[in-house]
């Protein structure tokens, strides 16, 4: 939930609170006082209606799921507020005589602020349920971003990883490299080392023979 609502909101409800009272007192005034507190009350619905169209802009520049539950509250505030406004015309109505006053006062406007009292503990309630409905959202938020920064660094550990596997790869396909160029030294050297084996072999059996006549003629 936004911060700035929460901030108005707080605000409408301690100032909802305080008409409720003013109303109550201003309806056993006379004259000069009761105009006096008429006109505290009305300034302060400006107040609380300029509150309302706050929350409102707030509420609609937010995300559709967040949106929807705020303006749902905005519905119950504005309900609220048409109740004090109904309570003030009543106070205010010059046409009411003692009586009928006295009889406003009892049932009137007992019922009214009766049922704004009750209107104003279901609007406590609901924001309680929406606050923890809030805290859910944001807990939620928060293991979606840390699930995503553990997703981020696996894929970042499957890199390094698959790097390390190319340069091993890379590296073996250089060892098989050279152990193929050392096959083919190692085979150009047998093939030297068979051809010099035939040579000795020749010369050998050219000394051997060589010997052999000259021992012949020597003992004839």
């Amino acid at each position: 939930m936004s911060e700035v609502f929460e901030g108005y909101e707080r605000q409408y409800c301690e100032l909802s609170a305080s008409l409720s009272r003013k109303c109550t007192s201003a309806g056993g005034l006379e004259g000069e006082q009761k105009k006096q507190k008429l006109s505290e009350i009305k300034g302060g619905i400006d107040e609380a209606e300029s509150l309302i169209r706050k929350m409102d802009l707030d509420a609609r520049s937010l995300q559709p799921s967040v949106k929807g539950i705020l303006l749902a509250k905005l519905r119950e505030y504005k309900s609220d507020l048409n109740n004090l406004k109904s309570e003030v015309k009543r106070i205010s109505s010059g046409n009411l005589n003692a009586a009928a006053r006295d009889e406003l006062l009892e049932s009137g406007l007992a019922d009214t602020l009766t049922a704004s009292a009750d209107q104003r503990t279901r609007l406590m309630t609901t924001t309680e349920r929406l606050g923890k409905t809030s805290d859910r959202i944001k807990d939620s938020r928060r293991t979606m971003l840390e699930t995503e920064d553990l997703g981020v660094s696996i894929l970042q550990d499957l890199h390094s990883q698959r790097q390390s596997l190319l340069h091993a790869h890379d590296t073996l396909h250089g060892v098989d490299d050279n152990i193929g160029k050392s096959k083919r030294i190692l085979t150009n050297v047998s093939r030297r080392m068979n051809k010099n084996k035939w040579t000795i072999a020749c010369i050998v059996a050219v000394l051997v023979i060589a010997i052999i006549v000259i021992l012949y003629f020597k003992l004839k």
